[in-house]
């Protein structure tokens, strides 16, 4: 396994983690067996680390990450995040208030069993509440012991900025990929210019990258690509164009589409560290795999021209769900 260093505070991971939400919701039918099965394989294979938030489930993912990490907490590195306001098991909007900060944390220890969590996202961007207040906040639990590491997640640059002038900011976790590039223009150099890692979420497109992608209206109720604007209609057919292009390559080197995919993504620079998410061992393996896939110059240049910022079809959430991006 390939190790990386995730930002300039001296975060070290594997160079794939897993993201575990779909363990728990939006992706079909949990299987918690597997799950934890999926985990135990991933630490022996040295994949160390692990994504999961509070509101992922919620609370139920941190609890089955808690359950599959007994007796092995100390291979792990464990993301989670707060900044959800979570009523009724479901999230109404956001809340990142210093005190509810602290709730969540002591909360999300509890549920991952645990004594520290390694590297705490802010989830999404709180318009009501300084960055200044929560990055303090976030910095009083590091001294504290009870946090390592400071990430944000799907932050713009004004907000990266200021988080970082308060506590220095180990992470950023938004969505990249092939697919997926609008963070080529302002936010990568920008963590370049920080020194702030980068933790790409979905880097297989949602299933796109890897060549098993249904149109929305085949995938059952409860499936988040159901909903998915990038799923229906139009859309769907001129994103399965431009991703053939992944096809191609991966059947020239003999290997997965999805492993095309996060070799691209590999290839960007050595502090990216994707998190594609499964549930299942098989396809964790086939994950891990695309360390050893080695892309030639032609090859980038060939993907880059192909999914190049702007072609992908449609937007990549729901207007309400795009209104809490902060950029």
């Amino acid at each position: 396994m390939e190790y990386r260093s995730l930002g300039g505070q001296g975060l070290r991971v594997s160079a794939l983690g897993l993201g575990c939400m779909g363990m728990s919701q939006s992706y079909g039918v949990p299987d918690d067996a597997e799950s934890i099965a999926t985990i135990h394989r991933a630490l022996e294979l040295g994949l160390n680390f692990f994504d999961t938030a509070e509101v992922y489930g919620p609370f139920v993912n941190e609890e089955l990450l808690g359950r599959a990490l007994q007796g092995k907490r100390d291979q792990a590195i464990i993301a989670t995040k707060f900044g959800f306001d979570i009523k009724n098991n479901r999230s109404v909007g956001v809340d990142s208030r210093p005190e509810h900060i602290r709730e969540v944390v002591e909360a999300s220890l509890r549920r991952l069993g645990t004594d520290r969590i390694d590297l705490l996202y802010q989830h999404r961007v709180d318009p009501n509440v300084p960055m200044a207040d929560v990055a303090g906040t976030v910095g009083e639990l590091v001294r504290e012991g009870k946090v390592r590491f400071f990430g944000l997640s799907e932050a713009g640059v004004a907000a990266i900025r200021e988080a970082h002038g308060v506590h220095p900011v180990t992470a950023l976790q938004s969505e990249y990929s092939l697919w997926e590039r609008n963070l080529e223009a302002e936010i990568i150099p920008l963590l370049r210019e920080l020194g702030i890692g980068l933790v790409p979420f979905s880097p297989l497109g949602r299933g796109f990258l890897t060549g098993t992608a249904k149109p929305a209206n085949e995938y059952p109720e409860g499936d988040y690509r159901r909903n998915d604007p990038r799923f229906q209609g139009e859309n769907f057919a001129a994103n399965q164009h431009a991703a053939v292009i992944v096809n191609e390559i991966a059947a020239g080197l003999n290997v997965k589409p999805g492993q095309v995919a996060l070799a691209w993504l590999l290839a960007q620079g050595p502090d990216l560290v994707p998190i594609p998410g499964t549930k299942r061992r098989l396809y964790l393996e086939e994950n891990i795999a695309a360390i050893d896939v080695k892309l030639s110059a032609e090859d980038l240049v060939r993907l880059d021209a192909a999914l190049e910022p702007g072609k992908t079809a449609g937007p990549r959430y729901t207007a309400q769900a795009m209104a809490m991006i902060n950029r």
